[in-house]
């Protein structure tokens, strides 16, 4: 399959420039990391023909989507081939429509859904929260991915906890980590931090902290504490 997909036909999206690496920046540093300069990018939107049965998940999610009264494009910015996989981004107010869509249309049937990743990019101004869920049809034996976003100071997005009750435990947990609010959820709590903790502690922009360590006889400080190139 893979010599039929869509290979270097998107354009990259450039969403930052990143100035140094590993924290090596204007410190005498001798290893040469800290005058390297490289773009941060992501997948740009891939143009048709996407390849495989790519174009057919495409074409069946507009037409079921239309039948809905609900233009794909409003509802699918872009679609991205990139390693042999087909990502399918959303915008959150039309999640919903698109997820029921992908499970329940004969021709699709994504039945399970195998998660929700969360994903920061500090960077990406507007869209710096991402959600992605792994979707696979075992009717057709086919995979793709949701991706939406959300701004750091509108976390919000649609549960898809009725569509899909195995996301239950998934939300909750990137919404402890990362602060992703799942709207119409039944139960939205931390499930791995206090839940007196202050913040959350996936997002690129989170501080390290940690605690010292007693190693043979040395104390390690926490990462915070520690030579740092900045």
């Amino acid at each position: 399959m893979s010599g039929e997909l869509s290979t270097g036909r998107e354009r990259p999206e450039v969403i930052a420039t990143r100035h140094g690496l590993f924290g090596a920046t204007d410190s005498g540093d001798t290893s040469g990391y800290g005058r390297l300069v490289a773009p941060i990018t992501l997948p740009g939107n891939t143009e048709r023909p996407f390849g495989g049965y790519f174009d057919d998940v495409a074409d069946t999610l507009a037409g079921g989507l239309a039948a809905h009264g609900l233009a794909f494009d409003d509802a699918v910015p872009k679609c991205v081939i990139y390693r042999d996989q087909m990502t399918i981004h959303v915008t959150r107010t039309h999640l919903q429509a698109v997820a029921a869509t992908l499970r329940d249309h004969p021709a699709l049937r994504f039945e399970l859904c195998l998660g929700v990743s969360g994903v920061h990019y500090p960077e990406e101004t507007g869209r710096e929260l991402h959600a992605v869920y792994p979707l696979r049809s075992i009717t057709h034996n086919r995979a793709v991915s949701l991706e939406v976003t959300a701004p750091d100071d509108d976390p919000h997005l649609p549960s898809l906890f009725r569509i899909y009750p195995t996301t239950d435990w998934h939300e909750r947990e990137t919404y402890d980590f990362f602060g992703l609010i799942f709207d119409g959820h039944p139960s939205l709590m931390r499930i791995e931090m206090p839940d007196d903790w202050d913040g959350h502690p996936q997002r690129k922009d989170y501080p390290l902290g940690g605690i010292p360590v007693e190693y043979k006889g040395a104390t390690i400080a926490p990462p915070d504490q520690r030579r740092s190139y900045h």
